[in-house]
């Protein structure tokens, strides 16, 4: 490399720092990048920096799980290599066999705790059915059937009287 390449590429170091890197990609296509650890023009040591650009995708998308948990590891700084395709389609593979091998299990332990049911060996769970709630007036009783009606039009202040108390006020 010249000397004007060797200034210049110097001149931009020192002014916007080391460009970034692409580290890998994904089998979904997002692209994994890294900037080096780099010293500013002011002294101050900035540590290295891993970000992702994913595909067709804005920031405010992002959901858990959208990315490669090899990937998201490694920009954490979890991991300090990236990973490789071949160890993210094992991983891949060892999930999938796990997710097979816990479906079996349960579906055997529903049957086994169908035929435990049947011959006696053990209770089957109570079922309980309850209306409304535990603070309603009416819990575990028929809930009132009237409609609530208002008295908007024929309200007159001071007329209320409480049920059941006649006319003792007027005494």
């Amino acid at each position: 490399m010249s000397w004007p390449w060797q200034a210049l590429r110097a001149l931009r170091l020192r002014f916007f720092g080391p460009a970034k890197e692409l580290v890998g990609t994904d089998q979904f296509g997002n692209k994994y990048y890294r900037v080096p650890k780099h010293e500013t023009r002011a002294g101050q040591i900035i540590p290295e920096r891993r970000f992702v650009e994913a595909i067709n995708r804005q920031a405010y998308q992002y959901e858990m799980g959208d990315f490669p948990t090899e990937w998201e590891a490694w920009i954490r700084k979890k991991r300090k290599d990236p990973p490789t395709i071949e160890e993210i389609l094992k991983n891949e593979n060892y999930r999938e066999e796990m997710k097979q091998k816990i479906k079996d299990v349960s579906e055997k332990d529903k049957l086994l705790q169908a035929k435990e049911y049947k011959e006696g060996l053990v209770a089957e769970p109570a079922r309980t059915h309850v209306k409304g709630h535990a603070s309603a007036p009416y819990y575990g009783k028929s809930e009132p059937s009237q409609d609530p009606t208002s008295t908007a039009n024929t309200f007159q202040p001071g007329s209320w009287m409480p049920p059941g108390s006649g006319s003792s006020h007027n005494k």
